[in-house]
Protein backbone atom coordinates (compact mmCIF):
# COMPACT_ATOMS: atom_id res chain seq x y z
CA UNK A 1 0.00 0.00 0.00
CA UNK A 2 2.81 2.42 0.93
CA UNK A 3 4.48 1.85 -2.45
CA UNK A 4 1.29 2.78 -4.28
CA UNK A 5 0.81 5.90 -2.17
CA UNK A 6 4.31 7.08 -3.11
CA UNK A 7 3.52 6.25 -6.74
CA UNK A 8 0.45 8.49 -6.51
CA UNK A 9 2.51 11.33 -5.05
CA UNK A 10 5.04 10.85 -7.83
CA UNK A 11 2.41 11.45 -10.45
CA UNK A 12 1.38 14.63 -8.66
CA UNK A 13 4.99 15.83 -8.96
CA UNK A 14 5.04 14.99 -12.66
CA UNK A 15 1.87 17.00 -13.04
CA UNK A 16 3.70 20.32 -12.93
CA UNK A 17 6.63 20.18 -15.35
CA UNK A 18 6.39 23.88 -16.06
CA UNK A 19 6.46 25.05 -12.45
CA UNK A 20 10.22 25.45 -12.42
CA UNK A 21 10.35 27.04 -15.85
CA UNK A 22 10.09 30.74 -16.60
CA UNK A 23 8.46 32.67 -17.98
CA UNK A 24 4.99 31.19 -17.94
CA UNK A 25 1.43 32.34 -17.33
CA UNK A 26 -0.97 30.79 -14.82
CA UNK A 27 -4.71 30.77 -15.35
CA UNK A 28 -6.71 29.96 -12.19
CA UNK A 29 -10.32 28.81 -12.34
CA UNK A 30 -12.85 27.45 -9.84
CA UNK A 31 -14.41 24.22 -11.08
CA UNK A 32 -17.81 22.62 -10.66
CA UNK A 33 -18.04 19.27 -12.48
CA UNK A 34 -21.29 17.27 -12.52
CA UNK A 35 -20.73 13.70 -13.71
CA UNK A 36 -23.00 10.73 -14.44
CA UNK A 37 -21.61 7.30 -15.36
CA UNK A 38 -23.07 3.80 -15.58
CA UNK A 39 -22.06 0.33 -16.74
CA UNK A 40 -25.23 -1.47 -17.85
CA UNK A 41 -24.88 -5.25 -17.87
CA UNK A 42 -25.97 -7.02 -21.08
CA UNK A 43 -24.52 -10.47 -20.36
CA UNK A 44 -22.23 -11.96 -17.73
CA UNK A 45 -19.16 -10.67 -19.62
CA UNK A 46 -20.44 -7.65 -21.60
CA UNK A 47 -21.74 -4.23 -20.50
CA UNK A 48 -22.54 -0.87 -22.11
CA UNK A 49 -20.80 2.15 -20.62
CA UNK A 50 -22.63 5.50 -20.65
CA UNK A 51 -21.25 8.77 -19.30
CA UNK A 52 -22.04 12.48 -19.36
CA UNK A 53 -20.04 15.31 -17.80
CA UNK A 54 -21.28 18.89 -17.43
CA UNK A 55 -18.25 20.97 -16.52
CA UNK A 56 -18.59 24.56 -15.30
CA UNK A 57 -16.30 27.28 -13.94
CA UNK A 58 -16.87 30.16 -11.49
CA UNK A 59 -18.79 27.77 -9.24
CA UNK A 60 -21.21 26.61 -11.95
CA UNK A 61 -21.93 30.12 -13.26
CA UNK A 62 -20.18 29.73 -16.65
CA UNK A 63 -19.67 26.81 -19.06
CA UNK A 64 -16.29 25.12 -19.42
CA UNK A 65 -16.70 21.79 -21.21
CA UNK A 66 -19.19 19.02 -22.00
CA UNK A 67 -18.47 15.34 -22.54
CA UNK A 68 -20.64 12.43 -23.70
CA UNK A 69 -19.18 8.90 -23.85
CA UNK A 70 -20.54 5.57 -25.09
CA UNK A 71 -18.61 2.30 -25.03
CA UNK A 72 -18.52 -1.46 -24.55
CA UNK A 73 -16.97 -3.14 -21.51
CA UNK A 74 -15.67 -6.72 -21.53
CA UNK A 75 -14.88 -8.58 -18.29
CA UNK A 76 -11.73 -10.66 -18.71
CA UNK A 77 -11.40 -11.95 -15.13
CA UNK A 78 -12.58 -11.10 -11.62
CA UNK A 79 -10.30 -8.06 -11.38
CA UNK A 80 -9.65 -7.21 -15.06
CA UNK A 81 -11.75 -5.47 -17.72
CA UNK A 82 -11.15 -3.92 -21.14
CA UNK A 83 -13.32 -1.35 -22.86
CA UNK A 84 -13.51 0.91 -25.87
CA UNK A 85 -15.83 3.36 -27.52
CA UNK A 86 -16.54 6.91 -28.67
CA UNK A 87 -16.43 10.28 -26.88
CA UNK A 88 -17.86 13.62 -27.98
CA UNK A 89 -16.17 16.56 -26.29
CA UNK A 90 -16.90 20.30 -26.46
CA UNK A 91 -14.85 23.18 -25.07
CA UNK A 92 -16.29 26.64 -24.34
CA UNK A 93 -14.50 29.96 -23.97
CA UNK A 94 -13.40 30.43 -20.35
CA UNK A 95 -10.54 31.71 -18.19
CA UNK A 96 -8.10 34.60 -18.49
CA UNK A 97 -6.33 33.01 -21.48
CA UNK A 98 -9.10 31.23 -23.41
CA UNK A 99 -8.18 28.73 -26.13
CA UNK A 100 -11.59 29.01 -27.84
CA UNK A 101 -12.18 32.30 -29.74
CA UNK A 102 -15.98 32.50 -29.60
CA UNK A 103 -18.34 29.59 -30.21
CA UNK A 104 -17.64 26.21 -28.54
CA UNK A 105 -15.19 23.98 -30.43
CA UNK A 106 -15.85 20.24 -30.78
CA UNK A 107 -13.64 17.19 -30.43
CA UNK A 108 -14.25 13.57 -31.44
CA UNK A 109 -12.40 10.72 -29.74
CA UNK A 110 -12.02 6.98 -29.92
CA UNK A 111 -10.66 5.26 -26.83
CA UNK A 112 -9.44 1.86 -25.63
CA UNK A 113 -8.51 1.00 -22.05
CA UNK A 114 -7.70 -1.76 -19.60
CA UNK A 115 -8.52 -1.68 -15.87
CA UNK A 116 -6.91 -3.87 -13.21
CA UNK A 117 -8.27 -4.05 -9.66
CA UNK A 118 -5.82 -4.61 -6.80
CA UNK A 119 -7.44 -5.44 -3.40
CA UNK A 120 -5.16 -4.64 -0.43
CA UNK A 121 -7.12 -5.50 2.70
CA UNK A 122 -9.81 -2.89 3.16
CA UNK A 123 -8.29 -0.70 0.44
CA UNK A 124 -9.06 -1.43 -3.22
CA UNK A 125 -6.78 0.16 -5.83
CA UNK A 126 -7.66 0.29 -9.53
CA UNK A 127 -5.13 0.93 -12.31
CA UNK A 128 -6.52 2.15 -15.64
CA UNK A 129 -4.48 2.69 -18.80
CA UNK A 130 -6.31 4.45 -21.65
CA UNK A 131 -5.35 5.29 -25.24
CA UNK A 132 -7.20 8.04 -27.09
CA UNK A 133 -7.32 9.03 -30.75
CA UNK A 134 -8.48 12.66 -30.91
CA UNK A 135 -9.83 14.88 -33.70
CA UNK A 136 -9.91 18.53 -32.54
CA UNK A 137 -12.02 20.96 -34.53
CA UNK A 138 -11.34 24.66 -35.15
CA UNK A 139 -13.84 27.12 -36.57
CA UNK A 140 -13.53 29.56 -39.43
CA UNK A 141 -13.93 33.34 -39.26
CA UNK A 142 -12.27 33.94 -35.85
CA UNK A 143 -14.27 31.20 -34.17
CA UNK A 144 -17.69 32.34 -35.38
CA UNK A 145 -18.08 30.18 -38.48
CA UNK A 146 -18.47 26.43 -39.02
CA UNK A 147 -15.78 23.90 -38.13
CA UNK A 148 -13.25 24.18 -40.93
CA UNK A 149 -10.26 22.11 -39.83
CA UNK A 150 -9.58 18.97 -37.77
CA UNK A 151 -6.23 18.29 -36.07
CA UNK A 152 -5.43 14.68 -35.12
CA UNK A 153 -3.61 13.83 -31.88
CA UNK A 154 -2.84 10.77 -29.76
CA UNK A 155 -2.95 10.71 -25.97
CA UNK A 156 -2.24 8.15 -23.26
CA UNK A 157 -3.75 8.37 -19.76
CA UNK A 158 -2.90 6.52 -16.56
CA UNK A 159 -5.26 6.64 -13.59
CA UNK A 160 -4.66 5.24 -10.11
CA UNK A 161 -7.83 5.24 -8.01
CA UNK A 162 -8.65 3.93 -4.56
CA UNK A 163 -11.70 3.13 -2.44
CA UNK A 164 -11.68 2.64 1.33
CA UNK A 165 -14.79 1.58 3.34
CA UNK A 166 -15.59 3.44 6.56
CA UNK A 167 -18.02 0.99 8.21
CA UNK A 168 -16.45 -2.41 7.68
CA UNK A 169 -14.00 -4.37 5.51
CA UNK A 170 -16.17 -3.91 2.41
CA UNK A 171 -18.63 -1.29 1.18
CA UNK A 172 -22.20 -2.51 1.71
CA UNK A 173 -25.58 -0.94 0.92
CA UNK A 174 -26.29 2.13 3.02
CA UNK A 175 -22.62 2.72 3.91
CA UNK A 176 -20.04 5.49 3.45
CA UNK A 177 -16.59 5.20 1.90
CA UNK A 178 -13.59 7.30 0.91
CA UNK A 179 -12.47 7.54 -2.70
CA UNK A 180 -9.58 9.21 -4.52
CA UNK A 181 -7.80 9.19 -7.87
CA UNK A 182 -4.87 10.73 -9.69
CA UNK A 183 -4.75 10.73 -13.49
CA UNK A 184 -1.88 11.78 -15.76
CA UNK A 185 -2.43 12.74 -19.44
CA UNK A 186 0.44 12.56 -21.94
CA UNK A 187 0.22 13.52 -25.64
CA UNK A 188 2.31 11.77 -28.28
CA UNK A 189 2.61 11.51 -32.07
CA UNK A 190 2.08 14.15 -34.71
CA UNK A 191 0.48 17.55 -34.00
CA UNK A 192 1.36 17.36 -30.30
CA UNK A 193 4.41 19.65 -30.52
CA UNK A 194 5.67 20.84 -27.12
CA UNK A 195 2.41 19.89 -25.38
CA UNK A 196 3.61 16.40 -24.36
CA UNK A 197 2.37 16.94 -20.81
CA UNK A 198 -1.34 17.59 -21.28
CA UNK A 199 -2.78 17.64 -17.78
CA UNK A 200 -3.05 16.00 -14.38
CA UNK A 201 -6.10 15.59 -12.15
CA UNK A 202 -6.10 14.84 -8.43
CA UNK A 203 -9.40 14.22 -6.66
CA UNK A 204 -10.62 12.80 -3.37
CA UNK A 205 -13.70 12.82 -1.19
CA UNK A 206 -16.62 10.97 0.32
CA UNK A 207 -18.96 8.44 -1.27
CA UNK A 208 -22.24 6.81 -0.26
CA UNK A 209 -23.53 3.48 -1.61
CA UNK A 210 -27.32 3.28 -1.80
CA UNK A 211 -27.10 -0.14 -3.48
CA UNK A 212 -24.31 -1.95 -5.34
CA UNK A 213 -25.77 -0.34 -8.49
CA UNK A 214 -26.20 3.22 -7.20
CA UNK A 215 -23.56 5.47 -5.59
CA UNK A 216 -23.02 9.18 -5.01
CA UNK A 217 -19.58 10.81 -4.57
CA UNK A 218 -18.63 14.39 -3.70
CA UNK A 219 -14.93 15.14 -4.23
CA UNK A 220 -12.45 17.96 -4.13
CA UNK A 221 -10.83 18.35 -7.57
CA UNK A 222 -7.44 19.85 -8.47
CA UNK A 223 -6.43 20.10 -12.13
CA UNK A 224 -3.21 21.28 -13.78
CA UNK A 225 -3.51 21.67 -17.55
CA UNK A 226 -1.09 22.96 -20.18
CA UNK A 227 -2.46 24.85 -23.16
CA UNK A 228 -1.54 23.41 -26.54
CA UNK A 229 -0.21 26.75 -27.83
CA UNK A 230 1.47 29.74 -26.09
CA UNK A 231 -0.37 32.95 -25.30
CA UNK A 232 -0.47 34.80 -28.67
CA UNK A 233 0.73 38.26 -27.55
CA UNK A 234 3.60 37.29 -25.26
CA UNK A 235 4.46 33.85 -26.65
CA UNK A 236 4.60 32.50 -23.08
CA UNK A 237 3.26 29.02 -22.17
CA UNK A 238 -0.01 28.90 -20.26
CA UNK A 239 -0.77 26.51 -17.40
CA UNK A 240 -4.18 26.26 -15.78
CA UNK A 241 -4.26 25.67 -12.02
CA UNK A 242 -7.89 24.84 -11.26
CA UNK A 243 -9.61 23.95 -7.99
CA UNK A 244 -13.20 22.99 -7.26
CA UNK A 245 -15.56 20.10 -6.70
CA UNK A 246 -16.72 17.02 -8.60
CA UNK A 247 -20.15 15.50 -7.96
CA UNK A 248 -20.28 11.98 -9.38
CA UNK A 249 -23.48 9.93 -9.78
CA UNK A 250 -22.90 6.24 -10.57
CA UNK A 251 -25.96 4.24 -11.60
CA UNK A 252 -25.81 0.82 -13.25
CA UNK A 253 -28.64 -1.17 -14.82
CA UNK A 254 -28.80 -4.95 -15.22
CA UNK A 255 -30.42 -6.21 -18.43
CA UNK A 256 -29.44 -9.85 -17.96
CA UNK A 257 -32.71 -10.73 -16.23
CA UNK A 258 -30.91 -12.65 -13.50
Amino acid sequence: MIKNVFLLLGFCTLAAPGHGQSPRLTDRNTLGWLVYSGDHQLTEKWAVHTEYQWRRVNWLRAPQQQLARLGLVRTLATHATISGGYTYFQTHRYGDYPTVPARPEPEHRLYQDISLENPLGWLTLTHRLRLEQRWLGTRARAGQGPVQDWAYQNRIRYQLSGQFPLQGPTVEDGEWYLNAFDELFIGFGRNVGNNVFNQNRLSGGLGYQFTDKAKLELNYLFQISQHATPEPLSGRPVFESNHGFRLNVLYDLDFTGE
